[in-house]
Order: structure tokens, then C-alpha cells, then sequence
């Protein structure tokens, strides 16, 4: 049995920055309420004539080329997204088309804020069984498009924004190297604890003018906050446990841990929990807010950016999201 490892990472954002007094232009809010909330000051939107294949492709060339690999080099592609950009097919195909290559198989996973480590655990797989050699993983989400950029709808419009990250998985040898486990959860009871209810296949039309009016819209994303903040915090920490006990490790053996960018109170509170001082801990979502299936392989390649992660490293990632869904991964870089 063979490890994977990263052999290059890459990211996009839309040039379009968004500040929080943006936002108040069309919504009661303020700058100061949304820091005090969720630590973020400003998020990249789209052009709106933009999909997530499309960031996904501008960072999967970058992560091809850090790699030194050519998409046609790649056996497998899989794509974390919560925002397709069609019903369908996949974006995954979209995104393959994108980058003008073809034959290998390409699928999304749609585990939304846990999507990225669900696709990290599922091409790891991959090369660790010898199935493939490289598997490129990306995450890529457009919101802008789906959010209610009203006061209505702010509890939940102000928290997300649009953001690719991409990786090339690799084989690695030497054992004590690379993704060394990932560990999945689920708990389907508190899917409308976080979701977006429609356009759904249980109605008859699927989309109808009754979805987008009224007090609660079933188009737009809802979200029960403190229940959800709850639970995020009580399931960071158990699934981090899980991977550094997997491994023989403790907290204290982490030097950098990378958490989903779902809001900043959420990583201060693990981090605290887990005795992690702020120079192990990374955080970004003051500047791209919470990219969802994005946030973790732009968070990753930000910290390689600033030195933040050597070699030998033993980084830690972890996601919570909607399903509820929660992962972990823990690589020796």
C-alpha cells in the first residue's frame, strides 16, 4: 500500500471584491455587525455569467503547473461543489471540457462545506489502491448568484462569496509522508438545519413563483445559526481528535491546522478547545468569507504561500457543513 500526496496546489477568485458596506447598501446591516458575527470584512462575487467550472479550471492550472504536470497527465478528476452550474451533467464534465481534455473519468461530489475532504478522502483512495496515479480535486462554488441580498435574507447572504482551490494528487513511497487518513461523518436528521429547498424533484413544477416570494423564500439558503454554530463546534474538535488518535498523535503535535473557513468565532473556539496557539491555526475568511467546498484548498494554498507549511510538516484539515456533514484529513507534508 502506497500514500498519496499533494504535489501542487492552485486557487482563483473573481477580481470583483465585495466589502460588508457593500452589503449595507442593500440590506440593514453594518460592517461591525457582520465582523462581530463572523469575522469577515470582504468576499469575491462573480460577474454573474461565471460558473464554478470555470473558477475551478483557472485554479486547476495553476495547481497543474506547481506540479508540473499537464491535465492530460491526470487519470481522474473529481469536483467538490455545492453550486453546479447546470442541473445537469457534472461540472466535473464542464470543467474537463475547460481544460480540453477528455477519457478519464470526472464527477462531482456535492457535500457542500465538507465536500473538498470527502473528495480529498475519495481520490486518496484512488492512488493508495493503485486505481490511479493522479487525481485531480477541486473546489469551486459560485454564491453570489444564489444569495437574497436583502435584509431579509442576511443572517445567511453575508456569511459566503466565490472561490476556486484545486490539488494534484500524487503516489508517495515512503509511508510516514503524505495523507496519512482521512475520517468522514454524516448525520441526515439536521439537513433542514442548513439548506436550499428549491428547485426540488418533489415538487411538481420544480421551480414556481410561490418559491421566491413571501417571508421565507424556499429558493434561497436558510439557515438555523446558532443551532448549526452548536454543533460546529462540538464536532471540529471530536473529528480532529479522530484523525490525530488514527495516527498516535495530540494536539500538540499539529503545526498548522486548516479549518473549513465557516466563520471565524467557529475556528477560535476549536482552536482555543484544542490549546492551538494562533500561529498553528489558519484563517482567511476575513477576505473571501466562507467559499464552502473553496475555502479549505484556498486556505492551503495561502498558507504554502506565506510560509506557513515545510516540509515535514504534520498539517491537520477539517471541515463542518450542511447534511450535517463533518471530515477530517492529516498529511506529513
Amino acid at each position: 500500500m502506497r500514500n498519496s500526496r499533494i504535489l501542487g496546489v492552485g486557487h482563483y477568485v473573481p477580481e470583483r471584491v465585495v466589502t460588508n458596506e457593500d452589503l449595507a447598501v442593500s440590506m440593514d446591516t453594518s460592517d461591525e455587525w457582520i465582523q462581530q458575527r463572523t469575522g469577515i470584512r470582504e468576499r469575491h462575487f462573480s460577474d454573474g455569467s461565471t460558473g464554478a467550472a470555470d473558477l475551478g479550471a483557472e485554479a486547476a492550472r495553476e495547481a497543474l503547473a506547481r506540479a508540473g504536470m499537464r491535465a492530460e497527465d491526470m487519470d481522474c478528476i473529481v469536483f467538490a461543489t455545492l453550486s453546479p452550474d447546470v442541473d445537469m451533467p457534472a461540472s466535473a464534465c464542464l470543467f474537463q471540457d475547460h481544460l480540453g481534455i477528455g477519457g478519464m473519468p470526472a464527477f462531482d461530489v456535492r457535500n457542500q462545506c465538507s465536500g473538498f475532504l470527502y473528495g480529498l478522502a475519495t481520490a486518496d483512495k484512488f492512488v493508495k489502491t493503485g486505481t490511479y496515479d493522479h487525481v485531480l480535486l477541486v473546489g469551486g462554488e459560485i454564491h453570489s448568484t444564489g444569495l437574497d441580498l436583502t435584509t431579509r435574507g442576511r443572517e445567511v447572504a453575508v456569511i459566503f462569496g466565490d472561490g476556486a482551490g484545486a490539488v494534484v494528487l500524487g503516489p508517495e513511497t515512503d509511508a510516514r509522508r503524505g495523507i496519512l487518513s482521512t475520517h468522514l461523518h454524516s448525520e441526515g436528521k439536521f439537513a433542514d438545519k442548513l439548506w436550499v429547498e428549491c428547485p426540488s424533484s418533489r415538487e411538481r413544477p420544480r421551480f414556481t413563483e410561490e418559491m421566491i416570494v413571501g417571508d421565507k423564500p424556499r429558493m434561497f439558503p436558510r439557515m438555523e445559526g446558532r443551532y448549526v454554530f452548536r454543533h460546529a463546534v462540538t464536532r471540529f474538535p471530536e473529528v480532529i481528535h479522530e484523525a490525530l488518535q488514527a495516527n498516535g498523535y495530540t494536539p500538540q503535535d499539529i503545526d498548522l491546522l486548516i479549518p473549513h473557513q465557516a466563520n471565524l468565532r467557529i475556528s477560535q473556539i476549536v482552536a482555543s478547545g484544542l490549546e492551538l496557539p494562533e500561529e498553528k491555526v489558519f484563517n482567511n475568511i476575513q477576505r473571501y468569507g466562507n467559499t464552502t467546498a473553496g475555502s479549505i484548498p484556498i486556505a492551503l494554498y495561502e498558507a504554502l504561500e506565506a510560509g506557513r507549511i515545510h516540509e515535514g510538516d504534520l498539517v491537520c484539515l477539517a471541515a463542518f457543513g450542511a447534511g450535517f456533514t463533518w471530515a477530517s484529513a492529516l498529511i506529513r507534508w
